[in-house]
């Protein structure tokens, strides 16, 4: 693997930009001052495998469907309903996910670790802040792969099109409104949702932020802010919290979408796709695929792997286990109660230091974009952002 050291932006110009969380509870900086350095074949191979695979979850996803398997999936009882109108009426569009993934930089294979498919994290970082620090350092600022906000532009029109031709969007657009909304009290959360809504508006969609807590929901009639009612709705809250501590606001939701008076985003099916227990399905479906790492709700048998929750978040409550059952490393978390994956271990790049680098590839109706993380054996919320560069 190849890093190239560069010049750090600096927090002022961040800040200016939008990027207030450019610093970890810790005191050290959240962007890394390096970028990886990767061929265009090796860009041309994270696209190729990101798009497989995602056709491979949705087969997955019409699997558990047809076969009732959500308490398997370890997904709230109360949102299966809703999951179900989701996946079978197409105006449900996947707006964006983010693939993780072990290898394609170092010599080794691309392994799925997982795919954050509702609520993915480090937007913002990929699509500007790795931008920014190839132009910041006089380097050519097209040497990337990076087109997660044109993506994310044509993915929103075909929330009107349905199709992969984006053309048509004018003449069968009728005013039809979005309605950005995050948690308050998050910085991180608010601007990745506000560029979110910056894509929609350049689709050509009328668009408006608010708060979640300031959003009013009714059964019969859909969803209200500012006097207004809105036809979609993005929420950049996990599916699972809504389900769980929102239960009301749930039922609200499984209404509104059964009446036809809203669209939601991203889709409920998506926390199929958020679920660790869907690659348990995976690999029934998909025996020894090249991309994926064998998984079972059951420990593996004399190999290393990783015990991790079903519907969890940064590193929380992650475990590595070792071929003779002891453990080498485990995080604590909220998670202990949950249901549990167990993922054949995969090493992730390396630098000089032992610190691991987890390619992270976006998704918006094809691969688009592509960053990275760095930290230890579990990249847990302390972990860095790292650009990229094609060379």
């Amino acid at each position: 693997m190849k890093l190239k050291k560069i010049k750090p932006l600096d927090n002022g110009y961040l800040e200016s930009i939008g990027f207030g969380w450019h610093t970890d509870l810790d005191g050290s900086r959240y962007i890394s001052n390096e970028l990886v350095s990767i061929t265009q074949d090796e860009a041309e191979a994270f696209y190729e495998a990101t798009n497989e695979l995602y056709d491979m979850y949705v087969a997955a996803a019409e699997y558990v469907i047809n076969n009732d398997l959500f308490h398997e999936l370890g997904i709230p009882f109360n949102l299966v309903d809703t999951i179900k109108a989701s996946w079978e009426n197409d105006v449900h569009w996947h707006i964006y996910g983010r693939f993780d993934l072990a290898g394609g930089v170092d010599g080794k294979p691309i392994k799925l670790i997982e795919f954050n498919a509702d609520t993915p994290t480090s937007l913002f970082e990929t699509a500007i802040i790795q931008w920014a620090m190839l132009k910041f350092n006089n380097l050519d600022e097209a040497a990337q792969f990076n087109d997660v906000y044109e993506a994310l532009v044509e993915n929103f029109k075909r929330l009107v099109t349905l199709q992969e031709d984006t053309s048509a969007f004018d003449e069968y657009y009728e005013g039809w409104k979005i309605l950005f909304s995050s948690i308050a009290g998050s910085v991180e959360d608010e601007n990745t949702t506000r560029l979110l809504e910056s894509a929609a508006r350049d689709a050509g969609f009328e668009c408006d932020f608010a708060f979640a807590s300031e959003v009013s929901f009714d059964d019969e009639n859909g969803i209200f802010w500012n006097e207004q009612n809105w036809e979609y709705w993005f929420k950049l809250i996990p599916w699972e919290m809504i389900a769980i501590d929102e239960s009301d606001l749930a039922l609200i939701i499984k209404n509104i979408i059964k009446n036809q008076k809203a669209i939601i985003l991203n889709p409920a099916y998506t926390l199929l796709f958020q679920s660790k227990g869907i690659m348990k399905i995976l690999w029934d479906l998909y025996p020894n695929h090249p991309l994926l790492l064998e998984s079972s709700f059951e420990p593996l048998k004399g190999k290393k792997q990783v015990k991790k929750p079903f519907l969890a978040r940064e590193g929380a409550n992650v475990s590595i286990i070792n071929s003779d059952g002891s453990i080498e490393i485990q995080n604590d978390g909220e998670y202990a109660s949950g249901k549990f994956l167990y993922q054949e271990f995969a090493d992730f790049a390396k630098d000089e230091n032992g610190d691991s680098y987890q390619a992270g590839m976006f998704f918006a109706f094809e691969g688009c974009a592509l960053g990275f993380r760095k930290g230890k054996d579990i990249i847990d919320n302390y972990s860095k952002f790292v650009g990229h560069i094609i060379e």
